[in-house]
């Protein structure tokens, strides 16, 4: 009985990453604390994947899910991406929003 109560008390390997990095990001806030927690929770799964082994396929899936997230985070902008944040940064330094924002991004996208 007092074995499913230790292995609740442990928590996933997942559970053990969010509480480390939370534990970590103590005193961050805001964006500052949100970018930490990405990037601390894309980190960790190699080296949880080490200490922790599943006992079946099934349980190292959330890992490889985060690797996964992690790997699509380095991929290169496609044309249309290139267009749309070179658009944005151009009517961001150009102070505009709201409706003239939409229209300067409309045009800027069909003129690309």
């Amino acid at each position: 009985m007092a074995l499913p109560v230790l292995s609740q008390a442990q928590g996933t390997p997942q559970q053990s990453r969010m509480a480390q990095c939370n534990k970590e990001a103590t005193g961050k806030t805001g964006e500052a604390r949100k970018t930490f927690m990405k990037e601390c929770l894309a980190s960790k799964p190699a080296a949880a994947a080490e200490t922790a082994k599943p006992a079946s396929k099934e349980a190292s899936k959330p890992e490889r899910k985060t690797e996964q997230k992690a790997a699509a985070g380095e991929k290169k902008l496609t044309p249309q991406q290139e267009k749309m944040s070179f658009c944005s940064k151009d009517a961001k330094a150009k102070g505009m929003k709201g409706e003239e924002r939409k229209k300067f991004m409309s045009e800027c996208l069909r003129k690309k």
